[in-house]
């Protein structure tokens, strides 16, 4: 007998048949399966069937996935894969076009299934696929078919793409450079061109060599969509795939055209899923154009090479005005330098260069120097001159901070990271600038400058301010400026005090978020420890109280007590001597039921404290109460010995009279319960044994000679 987890109860549809519901034993060879469904419907020939399922991606079911299907679902009796791919691969070779034209189009839809493609690749019927793309005899509509086809088959990984021959490439090529081409053929040939170029190197320079950038390009310039995302795909693929020479020559026929800018202008406008798509090619765009810059990231400076060392003396020179400097001895010459380089902000001021050995930025924060101090010369040196100016504490370092911010901008930028399968995360700017990372440091290095004076920082505040600049940055491109103009104005807007007002609002806010769930796991403890407290406040009452009796002459004189039944129905009252204890119930000759109790009174509403009425009694109003009940408006007044007695009766008579407890004792408690329960509840005890009852108490020790005498040092 099979298991009941190996029986699954599902329906098998077949057009023209009334369904069969059928308990399928998993147990039982899919064959023998497939032939009682054939069975119960009088077909011959089981093994040209098979099944799939009905709704959704109608996979056929093999012995491999057949542990996928679940109770209910509906499978429909089919032509078995091998029947399916005979039939289609006959079709094709069929002398009528409208069967040709049906046969390709079935094919296209059912090779998305791997089983299906198998049994179809294994009768070479890609090849067939590829001979039609190669003679090029057939209409649009069929040509269309068969490249879909093909893509579908292609796809599961069964045949390899380099197998495939030249003609074929050059004819792809030439679906994708025709002007008058089909638009559902362009599509799909610029699919197969992107799956070539990301299969094999060999494939790229085939590609390469047969596409027009031209044409690519101008697929993108086209109003229909789907052409735009795939030619952008194409783009991207040719990119990623390319060696560093052949990655540089198509960003510089882009830069040559400005169709980065274009690109972003016109094409971020799709929607939906195109949209999505287009955000990922942009951000794969943008991150291949700025990894350029990766090797000059990760080259540190070479402090014996001329050259290097030539540039960096440049960058001094281009700050300070030294024409005496070729008439001085070696020695003064060395000096002077050093003393310039100190003030240009450099650590190592004897030898700069060392400043740069670290990577990253490496050699590349040397490059966005020289850049700042050629293309913004006045604002170089009004950098340089105003901070050499300053006292030494104040400072800004400009080597320092240049080289500090090339790394910033490096880590912001992911510079040297691969693009991401699913990344999206670009920046607007990037589209609308050519060279994004130099500009960007132009703009940010006098952010600095800026920022350093807002906070009066001194060299030890360097990390602070780089930090400050850091979140300044990050937060402006968050804002996703669409132009350099723009992100100057909203970084330099967001000043010191700008940034310390969001960091405020956010840190309440994430205190505010972190405090909701305490808050609700409060207000869900809350009344489980008032009960408590409320029995606490009855207990304490039932063990009564000893109250002391004022005269009228303001003498304390005599004792009496009271206590509140067991059942605490009673409250016993009477008379006690000082040295008795606690009194029992019999003891007690007066008694109030708590059922003719009307109502509490504390303090200066208490009768017997209408008469006490002075500054001097204050201590005696605080703990005065009252209760007032039935038998002729009488009353029982209380003065407790201390506050806490006070508070310990009020809120066990409230208790008792169906009111809230208000004391402030009360209230003390409760934040106490509350706080040691949540943390308790908060505690981490994965794979912790509570015991059930408390461990033992050790034994004392035998002496006490480890304990430290503190009085023979107080001597």
């Amino acid at each position: 007998m099979p298991q009941q987890k190996d029986i699954v109860k599902i329906a098998i549809q077949m057009p023209g048949a009334y369904p069969q519901l059928i308990q399928l034993d998993q147990k039982k060879p899919l064959s023998a399966v497939i032939k009682e469904v054939c069975d119960g419907w009088n077909l011959p020939g089981p093994d040209n069937y098979a099944l799939q399922y009905a709704d959704g991606v109608q996979t056929y079911i093999t012995e491999s996935n057949r542990l996928d299907i679940k109770n209910g679902c509906i499978l429909r009796l089919t032509k078995a894969p091998g029947r399916c791919a005979e039939d289609l691969y006959k079709g094709i070779q069929s002398s009528d076009s409208g069967v040709r034209c049906d046969s390709l189009k079935e094919l296209a839809k059912v090779s998305t299934d791997v089983t299906f493609a198998q049994e179809f690749i294994s009768r070479d019927g890609h090849l067939l696929l590829v001979k039609i793309v190669e003679d090029a005899n057939e209409s649009n509509v069929i040509m269309t078919h068969t490249l879909s086809g093909f893509m579908e088959l292609m796809d599961h990984g069964i045949v390899s793409w380099e197998n495939l021959s030249s003609v074929f490439i050059k004819k792809i090529a030439s679906f994708v450079n025709a002007k008058l081409t089909d638009a559902s053929i362009q599509q799909v040939s610029l699919d197969i061109l992107e799956s070539m170029v990301l299969s094999s190197h060999s494939l790229f320079l085939e590609v390469k060599q047969e596409i027009t950038m031209e044409r690519l390009i101008a697929h993108l310039q086209v109003t229909n969509q789907q052409i735009q995302t795939k030619a952008m795909a194409l783009l991207m693929a040719l990119l990623q795939t390319a060696g560093d020479t052949e990655r540089q020559d198509i960003l510089a026929f882009l830069n040559k055209k400005n169709l980065r800018q274009y690109i972003h202008k016109n094409i971020i406008h799709s929607s939906g899923s195109v949209q999505d798509k287009m955000a990922h090619y942009l951000y794969v765009l943008q991150s291949v154009t700025l990894n350029h810059m990766e090797a000059r990231m990760r080259t540190p400076m070479d402090c014996y090479s001329q050259e290097q060392r030539d540039i960096l003396h440049n960058l001094r020179l281009a700050a300070f005005e030294t024409e005496t400097e070729n008439s001085l001895n070696h020695e003064r010459r060395r000096s002077l330098c050093a003393k310039e380089f100190k003030k240009l902000g450099f650590s190592n001021n004897s030898n700069p260069g060392q400043d740069l050995v670290r990577t990253p930025p490496g050699l590349l924060a040397l490059d966005t120097m020289c850049y700042f101090a050629a293309r913004y010369t006045d604002a170089y040196s009004r950098f340089v001159l105003e901070n050499s100016s300053r006292e030494d504490k104040h400072e800004c370092p400009f080597g320092r901070s240049s080289i500090q911010l090339t790394l910033i901008l490096c880590e912001i930028l992911r510079i040297g990271e691969p693009p991401s399968e699913t990344g999206s995360d670009y920046h607007p700017v990037f589209f609308s600038q050519d060279r994004l990372m130099e500009e960007l440091f132009c703009v940010c290095i006098q952010l600095i400058n800026k920022t350093w004076k807002e906070m009066r920082a001194t060299q030890e505040d360097f990390d602070k301010v780089m930090q400050v600049v850091r979140e300044q940055i990050t937060r402006t491109l968050s804002s996703k400026p669409t132009s350099l103009e723009l992100f100057k104005n909203k970084v330099n807007a967001l000043n010191y005090s700008e940034i310390l007002k969001l960091r405020q609002t956010e840190r309440l806010h994430q205190e505010e978020t972190l405090a909701l769930p305490v808050v609700e796991l409060k207000e869900r403890l809350k009344p489980e420890l008032l009960e408590l407290i409320r029995q606490q406040r009855l207990n304490r009452l039932c063990q009564g109280t000893m109250f002391r009796k004022i005269s009228s002459r303001r003498r304390q004189d005599k004792l009496w007590y009271c206590r509140l039944s067991p059942n605490h129905k009673m409250l016993h009252y009477g008379d006690a001597e000082e040295d008795t204890d606690s009194p029992t119930i019999e003891a007690l000759q007066k008694k109030i039921p708590v059922a003719d109790i009307k109502g509490l009174l504390t303090g200066k509403d208490c009768p017997h404290m209408k008469e006490h009425k002075g500054k001097q009694n204050k201590e005696i109003l605080d703990l005065a109460f009252s209760i007032t009940y039935d038998v002729e408006e009488d009353s029982l007044n209380f003065i407790a010995p201390s506050r806490t007695d006070f508070c310990l009766w009020t809120d066990g008579l409230s208790v008792l009279l169906g009111r809230d407890m208000t004391s402030e004792s009360m209230r003390s408690e409760l934040e106490i319960l509350l706080s040691m329960e949540i943390k308790l509840r908060l505690l981490d005890l994965e794979n912790v044994t509570i015991p059930e009852s408390a461990p033992a108490v050790p034994k004392p020790p035998s002496n006490y000679n480890f304990c430290y005498d503190f009085s023979q040092t107080e001597q």
